[in-house]
């Protein structure tokens, strides 16, 4: 028998035993619950882990898909684009154009044959085939209206010509006179009617720009020619090309909040043209003195009447110049580059005269291929390209000793716009005493001119002429020119199909009246 004390030590051991089991089983199931966490949170984050690894592999394959679509969307566009250029290659080829007196359409490529109809003069028709003589001469050729529709019949050789240049009666070598791709338009910057009048920086930036706007709400006039570079070179807004290549034209700029300006012209939804004068450039010319045009034999820079100088159109940095400038205009919203003075100066005596011609180039080939790199350059831009010509251009067969040559400069932009003014033209012009007096007449037959000779291309510029609201009195027998004289020429051009003019006067006063 244990004594008391011992029994009290037992009695104590037994607890300190009970207590020790009981930690140790406590720590035992903390444990075991700790490790049944740390199991389910490894379980879980091996989850989340399989979850982004299959949302990765997920990514992978929808971004697969998307690269694989991309390229076959690619391919698709390269193999259309291959086929639309094929296609057009194929038409351009096989397109044939009637005759100055039109063709006879046969049923059948066979002497005698029925005859169907006759086609009227100049009119594109597409090859289909050719039928040979035994000589492997072309007698005839299996026509249809175009590519796509149904044959017609048959015409003869000797009826058409396989290029409507063949027309113009004074060609030059190095100008390209082919079909040319323009474009139909663009979606946020669609072609419309353009009723226009001219605006100087000067006006545009004082307080009757008000009054213009006024008088464009209020009438059929929806658009102005604005100068972007004027005739002394400065600019209407300061420009990074010029600061690059012509910091000076920079110290005189019209408008220093541009993009205000054209806010405000898209709120009344004006067209907007930026006038570029293009190779009468005396600041760019007096900075460039090795680039202007110089009398041979004094070294002299050549001036004009108004004692601005020329630089030279062959030259390359005058040509990305004047489209820099233009690029900046198309990026602030102006719907179409307009280049004035796209010529060479009016000269008497030719041989005096250095264009600083080193590329060997015609003055006709000088001034196409400039408008051709500007279409280029600014066909990215979304903008038109037009270009001013001489009235007379239409009328002369030639360039006149300018490069302005009608069917040159028409074949290269989307805008050909001659400068119709009555007032330009001399006594005995169309069979006119005085054309500044017969301002319907005038432009009735010079339109005429100019319409004949757009005949002569199949990728010909649309023809928006100057017309004159000034009266010009240094011209003997003169007429005043008020809303009847500016009237009368706007309705000589509708009566011709033409619905679209520009508006002249250097002062930018006009007869309101006139557009009503």
């Amino acid at each position: 028998m244990l004594n008391k004390k011992n029994r009290v030590l037992l009695v104590g051991a037994l607890i300190m035993v009970v207590l020790v089991a009981s930690f140790g089983i406590k720590m035992i199931g903390e444990a075991q619950e700790n490790h049944a966490i740390k199991k389910a949170e490894a379980e879980r984050l091996a989850e989340i882990e399989r979850e982004a690894e299959a949302e990765r592999l997920k990514q992978e394959e929808e971004a697969k898909r998307i690269e694989e679509e991309r390229l076959r969307l690619e391919e698709e566009a390269r193999k259309k684009e291959a086929e639309e250029k094929a296609r057009l290659e194929n038409i351009k080829a096989n397109t044939i154009f009637t005759s100055a007196s039109g063709a006879t359409l046969y049923k059948s490529a066979e002497e005698g044959a029925e005859v169907i109809d006759k086609l009227s003069s100049k009119k594109a028709i597409y090859a289909a085939s050719q039928i040979k003589n035994e000589a492997g001469e072309v007698q005839f050729y299996e026509v249809k209206a175009d590519i796509d529709s149904e044959v017609l019949g048959y015409v003869s050789a000797g009826d058409v010509v396989l290029t409507l240049a063949d027309y113009i009666v004074k060609k030059y070598d190095d100008v390209d006179y082919s079909y040319i791709e323009k474009t139909k338009g663009f979606e946020n910057n669609p072609k419309i009617p353009v009723k226009a009048i001219y605006v100087t920086g000067k006006t545009a930036s004082g307080d009757r720009l008000d009054e213009m706007i006024k008088m464009i709400d209020e009438t059929e006039l929806n658009a102005i020619v604005i100068d972007v570079k004027d005739d002394e070179g400065y600019l209407l807004f300061h420009s990074a090309t010029a600061e690059t290549l012509n910091p000076e034209a920079n110290n005189k700029v019209y408008l220093s909040d541009i993009d205000a300006f054209v806010k405000k012209m898209k709120e009344h939804n004006i067209y907007l043209i930026a006038r570029i004068v293009t190779f009468k450039s005396p600041i760019y010319a007096k900075n460039h003195p090795e680039r202007a045009i110089v009398y041979k034999s004094t070294g002299e820079l050549y001036s004009d009447s108004d004692k601005l100088i020329w630089a030279s159109a062959h030259d390359r940095t005058l040509w990305q110049y004047n489209v820099g400038i233009a690029k900046e205009a198309a990026a602030l919203g102006f719907n179409e580059i307009q280049f004035d003075y796209v010529r060479f100066p009016a000269i008497a005596r030719q041989d005096d005269m250095d264009y600083r011609n080193d590329t060997g180039e015609s003055q006709t080939a000088a001034i196409q291929n400039f408008l051709k790199f500007a279409y280029e350059n600014l066909s990215e831009d979304e903008v038109y390209i037009s270009a001013d010509v001489f009235g007379w251009a239409a009328s002369a067969l030639d360039d006149v000793g300018i490069g302005q040559h009608w069917e040159s400069v028409a074949n290269a932009v989307d805008y050909i716009c001659p400068m119709m003014y009555p007032s330009h033209y001399g006594p005995g012009n169309f069979g006119l005493t005085v054309p500044d007096a017969f301002p319907y007449e005038t432009i009735d037959r010079s339109l005429k001119a100019a319409m004949a000779r757009n005949a002569n291309l199949q990728s010909a510029a649309g023809i928006r002429p100057w017309i004159q609201d000034f009266t010009a009195t240094w011209v003997e027998g003169y007429i005043p020119y008020r809303t009847k004289e500016v009237h009368a020429q706007i309705q000589a051009l509708k009566d011709n199909g033409i619905d679209e003019y520009l508006v002249w006067n250097a002062g930018n006063y006009y007869h309101e009246n006139a557009f009503k």
